[in-house]
């Protein structure tokens, strides 16, 4: 059954709305000066030059109907960005472990999910990939139509299930971008590139580059133990490491590196950059085995800087000891898209995979099959890539990454407690920002706007004046409050955070909106209006906790840096008998502190629930 993709249209909010709901968010911020401030801005933003933005954004988007508002506004965010890519966009998500104990080696993981990638990319361009369903009435639509659909439905939007009657197919807009695809650096505003005509894939280790084709001319997928031939041969190559690795390049500021790529190509490259860009995706293997979760974190997140090109749309990384993640660059599409693309590779290739770890290579000549990249460097680009080098350790070693597993409950006991869990893993870091720093902070958590027609995310706003209340209630002054009390303010704060929620998935929060009036204004060479020079504004938007959540059969874990300098970088996931956290931060945060202020907050919130007393 061939199911469309979503073909529901991303909704403008309200212009009321929006304002009503930037002052909640910005409530907790702030001392009632800067509140009267800042809400005199919004309603003269509201009754004066953003009212008519807004029906200029309205107008706009009436006339383009095939896309979303947000669309042409959130590339041209992600495009313009200027810092490189690594650490401050780029993301990664690991793969747990194949089952079967056996298969987790290099050349047979490589292989068998180099395999299933390639299977997932003919499905999807065969128009055959059913889009992934909201199931929001299973017993309506669990029939034979939607028995095929892989059912993967974000913690924060299965409350949809509740909430409508059918089942919507979640935007597939940008999965076309997932294969042969790259980000170009250009001066002022990157480029995506896509050529679906390419055959080949890139395979980076120690720091050399080499490709072959997977595919053949009539688009089948090479024999899987001749894949499996030519990353032996690669993996038993001796070549040294290149004295210049050319993949430090792509961690560069965009400005500088499209300069120096500028120069790659007057220089005699123009060939192996294309085979660089066109490939499938990026293979890197790596020659260490991972050591703990922290080592895989960091191996996940930047790597050794030699061995990445965060360029790609993704790397697949596969570690000496079998460990797989991919790190992924972010202007093209979201969290959702990858992890559908992790949770079909994850479960194609450990159940039905291409090899086994009996299988034998096959004969074939893979010095002949598999070309290594030459690059031709002069003195500037050998120089460029030096400096490329030290920014990148610079910026590597001034990222600390810490994480915690909660062991003592997780979301079964908080469903039983009718409480929501990412409400309450929220209330967590609000609470232990509380008690690190004494403040509340603007907060940031992202939630997918895929059940729209070109949606990309809305963000949660999860600090607000319910969890200031809770918090301060729990870490100044514990004992003046019952258990029960304590209780009622934790519901309290999981109702206002499911509303939160139902609204950002729906379309319905303020941030998009916001951004995509200022965006108009700034396109038409309209002045910025004083409500976006509003420091308030500003404070808001340098988003000091920035999280991010997902849970998966297909992930171990995932994370990304902090989004401003001083900022905590949280991925998390609430797993049914327990709460993973991983934390990012820079020198002037400290981010194993927060890990432990964010335990003792869990504990808290467990102990109350349970109906016991709280130590202070």
């Amino acid at each position: 059954v061939h199911v469309c993709s979503s073909s529901l249209r991303l909704p403008i909010p309200k212009l009321e709305d929006t304002i009503r709901r930037y002052l909640n968010a910005q409530k907790p911020l702030l001392n009632d000066d800067q509140f009267r401030k800042t809400e005199e801005l919004a309603h003269g933003f509201e009754k004066g030059i953003g009212r008519e933005l807004h029906e200029q954004l309205v107008a706009q988007d009436n006339q383009n109907k095939h896309t979303s508002y947000i669309t042409g506004p959130w590339f041209d965010m992600y495009l313009k960005a200027r810092d490189p890519v690594v650490l401050n966009f780029n993301a990664f998500m690991s793969f747990n472990p194949d089952p079967n104990p056996e298969y987790n080696n290099q050349l047979l993981r490589a292989t068998n999910m180099t395999v299933s990638a390639l299977r997932f990319m003919k499905t999807f361009r065969a128009g055959y990939l059913e889009p992934e369903v909201f199931h929001l009435n299973p017993e309506k639509s669990d029939t034979e139509i939607f028995k095929k659909i892989i059912r993967f439905v974000p913690s924060s939007v299965s409350w949809f299930g509740a909430y409508m009657v059918n089942a919507y197919p979640l935007d597939m807009s940008q999965y076309f971008r997932l294969f042969n695809s790259t980000r170009l650096p250009k001066l002022n505003r990157d480029e995506l590139y896509t050529d679906e005509k390419a055959k080949h894939l890139l395979v980076l280790r120690n720091g050399n580059f080499y490709v072959f084709d997977v595919v053949d001319r009539d688009g089948n997928i090479l024999k899987p133990s001749e894949i499996q031939a030519h990353f032996k041969y690669i993996l038993s190559d001796n070549s040294p490491a290149p004295a210049f690795p050319l993949g430090y390049l792509s961690s560069e500021n965009r400005d500088t590196w499209a300069s120096l790529r500028k120069n790659l190509l007057d220089n005699g490259n123009e060939e192996a950059l294309q085979k660089v860009d066109s490939a499938m995706f990026c293979l890197s293997l790596d020659d260490f085995p991972i050591k703990d979760l922290v080592h895989l974190s960091r191996t996940m997140l930047h790597g050794d800087g030699a061995n990445r090109w965060y360029d790609k749309s993704f790397n697949l990384i596969i570690t000496k000891d079998g460990t797989a993640g991919i790190n992924f660059e972010h202007s093209w599409g979201d969290g959702v898209a990858v992890l559908r693309f992790q949770n079909e590779v994850f479960k194609d290739s450990t159940k039905a995979p291409a090899i086994n770890p009996q299988s034998q290579p096959a004969s074939v000549d893979s010095s002949r099959a598999v070309q290594k990249l030459d690059f031709k460097l002069n003195d500037a680009l050998k120089a460029g890539i030096t400096k490329a080098k030290q920014k990148f350790d610079a910026s590597v070693e001034a990222l600390s990454l810490n994480m915690i597993q909660f062991n003592e409950g997780g979301k079964e006991l908080l469903k039983q407690k009718k409480v929501s869990p990412d409400a309450v893993a929220q209330l967590a870091f609000q609470m232990a920002f509380l008690r690190q720093y004494n403040q509340t902070v603007a907060t940031y958590e992202s939630c997918s706007t895929a059940a729209f027609k070109h949606g990309r995310t809305e963000t949660i706003r999860p600090a607000s004046v319910h969890t200031k209340r809770c918090s301060e209630a729990f870490v100044r002054e514990p004992s003046k409050h019952g258990t029960e009390e304590l209780r009622e303010l934790i519901v309290e704060c999981s109702k206002y955070h499911g509303r939160l929620t139902k609204e950002a998935a729906m379309g319905q929060g303020f941030d998009r909106h916001l951004f995509g009036l200022r965006h108009l204004a700034l396109s038409k060479g309209i002045a910025v209006p004083d409500f976006y020079q509003d420091q308030a504004y500003a404070r808001l938007n340098h988003n000091i906790i920035s999280t991010s959540t997902l849970v998966s059969p297909a992930v171990q874990l995932g994370g990304f840096g902090p989004v401003v300098s001083d900022g905590f970088g949280v991925g998390y996931q609430v797993q049914d008998d327990w709460i993973g956290c991983n934390v990012s931060s820079y020198p002037t945060r400290n981010g194993k502190e927060f890990l432990q202020c964010i335990y003792k907050s869990l504990e808290d919130i467990f102990n109350v629930l349970k109906g016991k007393k709280i130590s202070s």
